[in-house]
């Protein structure tokens, strides 16, 4: 019984601040789009609009939950359950600082890519089950494109894998102290970024969500907590992708120059910055591109994504036996 409690505290642990990050990134984002927009955003609720995440997140909870008729009970209501669920478990195995996670495993990459990779068929479940044709459509669209895209992510990180010798995260960072991999894998730290806003349905890759055409994607037929589930679990994604370009690309918790003046800081608030700084992107590119086409999503993804990671994969895995370099 003890150990169980061990157990559920631990998960607190990472639950809580993640479901406050989400919230933090929702106004961060609402602000940040508001000033590029030359506007304010929110600033009605609480000092500087500050409570209006709490504000949102309560409203979805007192609505009234529909479900409609004829569609599967069960796994209507399973479905942003599942995505909820499987876009936290991954936060275990985050190391925030040298010996500060939860779950140190030697294969986490491996890991990581297989519960993402279980993200679709949360995305599937609620489109069948809603018992409508726009919701279906729409989670057809979007396991077709996280799917696509997956491919590319995991050439991109077999790659640096390759100059690591190691799947696990706290390795990998490591390796790291004398030169973050961002420099010399540069051109793969691109497409990385690319597909990793293709992987999270985000604009300019938001086809599942296009209002115009599908009248919200798969989530058509949610309200109230079941809308709210689905909200958290794609942003919450979108911090993890975030904090994965930082442990692959950015040094994770190492400073940017090993001198004093940046060690007095705790690498913790490095860690920190920098996935605020990656969050930050993804906003901006949210504000500044219009949305594709979806055939132009999928032509992207297959015909010059695709390609171009298997490229480099060859390219860098050349390098790495040509000169001996391979750990």
């Amino acid at each position: 019984m003890f150990s169980f409690i061990i157990i559920i505290l631990k998960y607190l642990i990472i639950v809580v601040p993640v479901l406050l990050s989400v919230a933090v990134f929702t106004l961060f984002e609402r602000k940040l789009i508001g000033y590029i927009q030359r506007r304010q955003g929110p600033i009605k609720v609480g000092f500087f609009g500050i409570l209006q995440p709490f504000a949102d997140g309560l409203k979805l909870m007192i609505k009234e939950p529909l479900i409609p008729i004829n569609s599967n009970y069960f796994m209507y209501i399973a479905a942003p359950i599942i995505t909820l669920l499987l876009s936290l478990v991954n936060w275990v195995l985050i190391p925030f600082d040298n010996n500060v996670v939860i779950s140190d495993l030697n294969i986490g990459v491996l890991f990581i890519f297989g519960i993402s990779s279980l993200g679709v068929y949360g995305i599937i479940i609620a489109g069948w089950s809603s018992n409508s044709k726009y919701a279906f459509l729409g989670a057809l669209r979007s396991a077709a494109q996280m799917i696509s895209y997956e491919v590319s992510i995991g050439i991109i990180l077999i790659t640096v894998l390759l100059a690591v010798g190691s799947l696990n995260l706290t390795n990998i960072i490591k390796i790291q102290e004398d030169i973050w991999f961002l420099i010399p894998f540069f051109p793969i730290y691109i497409l990385f970024l690319i597909s990793a806003v293709a992987e999270t349905n985000r604009h300019p890759f938001d086809l599942p969500e296009a209002e115009a055409e599908l009248v919200s994607g798969y989530n058509v037929e949610y309200a109230s907590v079941g809308f709210a589930f689905f909200f958290i679990g794609e942003y919450a994604n979108i911090i993890l992708m975030s904090v994965l370009n930082v442990i692959f690309f950015l040094g994770g918790w190492l400073p940017p120059i090993n001198i004093f003046i940046f060690n007095v800081i705790p690498p913790i608030i490095w860690f920190n910055l920098k996935v605020v700084f990656m969050v930050a992107i993804f906003i901006l590119i949210r504000a500044m591109l219009p949305r594709y086409r979806y055939d132009q999503l999928m032509s992207l993804g297959w015909k010059v994504i695709l390609p171009l990671s298997l490229g480099f994969f060859f390219f860098y895995s050349g390098i790495l036996i040509g000169f001996d370099w391979l750990p």
